[in-house]
């Protein structure tokens, strides 16, 4: 019946309005379009009542007050890029790889007050490589949770669905959150492990980005290895050939950087970074 997407915002080096990939696939299709700049405002409140949809679905949009959600006859769904209860919160993609998990998923739940509490109602399972990053592991993510999303749908009009409580289900393994990442949760910390560094890197490429300081210049690490040699400086240091590679020990090996965004530039491989720097 409509699509409810952010209001139009400007963009771009020339800043000019730009609308939401959502907007454009809407009006593209002839489906009514709704950008509230106030989910609690009488008048989108009015303009929903007016609409009567029976089911609302939600991925990746803001807190829906309550009066929003609890509309529908049939209430609102939301899909959810973790295997719930584990890793509730904004960020489930990156924690899952800076844990080191081999193994996510998606799931589509029931809206209730409290965030990602709501009923189970179908999940599925999504494999991580190690070499997954945030984005890989976003778009396969992406792909499986939009098949999961109809059978979602067909399943709640067919009354096929049987709901899960999330509290039915808890274990004793330990419950792993997955709360917004701040810039100070994105800086390396060289005395750990070169297999917790490595994770972090992936778990937060391409964005916000792992970073480092070297020789006073922020760098944003995007692609790295694992080096598992000995070091032979202390954690924090580096070593380099000015030409092929850079490498930062750790407690127990090195991270090889194969990619990195210096501060104010765009991203370039290790050895074009090096031809540009004649102070390491």
């Amino acid at each position: 019946l409509a699509v409810i997407t952010a209001p139009d915002k400007p963009a771009g080096r020339g800043m000019k309005m730009q609308q939401s990939e959502v907007k454009k696939f809407a009006l593209a299709h002839s489906i009514k379009v709704l950008q509230p700049t106030n989910l609690k405002s009488p008048e989108f409140i009015n303009e929903l009542k007016t609409i009567n949809p029976d089911l609302q679905v939600v991925v990746a949009f803001r807190m829906l007050p309550e009066v929003v959600w609890n509309l529908p006859p049939m209430g609102t769904i939301n899909l959810h890029a973790s295997l719930l209860p584990q890793y509730r919160g904004a960020a489930p993609i990156n924690h899952a790889i800076i844990n080191g998990e081999n193994e996510t998923g998606i799931t589509t739940f029931r809206l209730k007050h409290d965030i990602d509490t709501g009923n189970i109602l179908l999940q599925e399972k999504v494999p991580i490589t190690e070499s997954d990053n945030a984005a890989t592991l976003h778009d396969k993510l992406m792909s499986e949770g939009s098949k999961l999303l109809v059978r979602t749908v067909n399943g709640l009009r067919d009354g096929t669905l049987q709901e899960i409580s999330q509290d039915s289900i808890m274990t004793h393994t330990p419950f792993k959150h997955a709360p917004k990442i701040f810039r100070e949760n994105c800086e390396i910390k060289w005395d750990d492990t070169v297999v917790n560094i490595y994770n972090l890197v992936r778990g937060l490429s391409p964005k916000p980005g792992a970073f480092t300081f070297l020789n006073g210049t922020r760098i944003i690490i995007t692609e790295s290895e694992k080096d598992n040699s000995t070091p032979e400086a202390p954690p924090g240091a580096y070593i380099t050939d000015g030409k092929t590679f850079l490498k930062f020990a750790a407690t127990d090996g090195y991270l090889s950087i194969l990619k990195l965004k210096p501060e104010g530039k765009g991203v370039m491989n290790i050895e074009d970074f090096l031809r540009g720097r004649r102070d390491l």
